[in-house]
């Protein structure tokens, strides 16, 4: 079975002490739903618990890709973040206040797996890749069966469809978060043969200034909401505005060694 579970109604049974659910984390793409795995599909299909991270007052990301597949609402769980952007990450309040909730959600999510349930977490792009997965994993994995299900990346889909191909030859790539300082931007950037930058938001004008300092910018590509319905890929020196959601990133293809 591929390393599954017995999931509840097949014919399968284990005995009473070793009916332990197990953990999945689920890679779900970077957005379009045909580009989930087959082994994903089958665990959304037959898990009796779907766990979701959410913004308050929101549906999720990784919730919206699995339209498709799920049809039954009593399976659903969503985890409302108690913070996203209000508070900086680096805050007392804010890290307080993810660690209970990371630690209150492993609580919920360990009394379905002692009753035997099957839980899997829906994570956007890849689960071991700046993933919320990983803080559930890391308090979950050492008491219960773990299977990490890897997903197509968000930056994977985007240099795709954008037509970049990202490294050539020994071309060095870097992934940067915008969150980091200006400074420290552009030493990495200055650094590395290709990069991407993720998680732009309201630090596009960080980022744009970081790769103009490095000499990078006319290299840059925008990519926004990559594979997903509102798709928008241009140079990032075309873009006029500032304005950028959480799904989007830069790219700075490299330009190594070509045969």
């Amino acid at each position: 079975m591929d390393g599954l579970m017995p999931f509840e109604g097949d014919t399968e049974e284990l005995p009473r002490a070793a009916r332990t659910g197990t953990l999945f984390g689920v890679g779900m793409g970077p957005g379009d739903p045909d580009l989930l795995t087959v082994k994903a599909r089958r665990v959304l299909e037959r898990a009796p618990v779907l766990v979701h991270f959410c913004k308050q007052g929101k549906r999720g990301n990784a919730r919206g890709i699995a339209d498709a597949i799920l049809r039954d609402p009593s399976r659903e769980m969503a985890l409302a973040y108690p913070y996203t952007t209000e508070l900086h990450p680096e805050h007392p309040d804010y890290v307080s206040a993810l660690a209970a909730f990371y630690d209150e959600a492993s609580d919920k999510l360990a009394d379905h797996l002692d009753a035997g349930r099957d839980v899997a977490i829906l994570s956007e792009g890849d689960p071991f890749f700046y993933g919320s997965f990983m803080h559930l994993w890391r308090r979950l994995k050492d008491r219960f069966p773990v299977d990490v299900i890897p997903g197509v990346t968000g930056m994977s889909g985007c240099w795709t469809r954008a037509g970049t191909p990202i490294t050539w030859g020994d071309d060095v790539l870097t992934v940067l978060p915008a969150t980091l300082p200006l400074s420290t931007l552009t030493e990495r950037l200055k650094g590395t043969d290709a990069a991407v930058v993720m998680k732009l938001g309201r630090h596009l004008p960080k980022v744009r200034a970081a790769l103009t300092e490095a000499g990078l910018l006319a290299r840059a590509v925008y990519v926004e909401r990559g594979t997903m319905a509102g798709e928008r890929v241009i140079p990032l020196e075309a873009k006029a505005d500032d304005e950028a959601p959480y799904f989007s990133m830069v790219l700075v293809p490299g330009e190594g060694r070509r045969p």
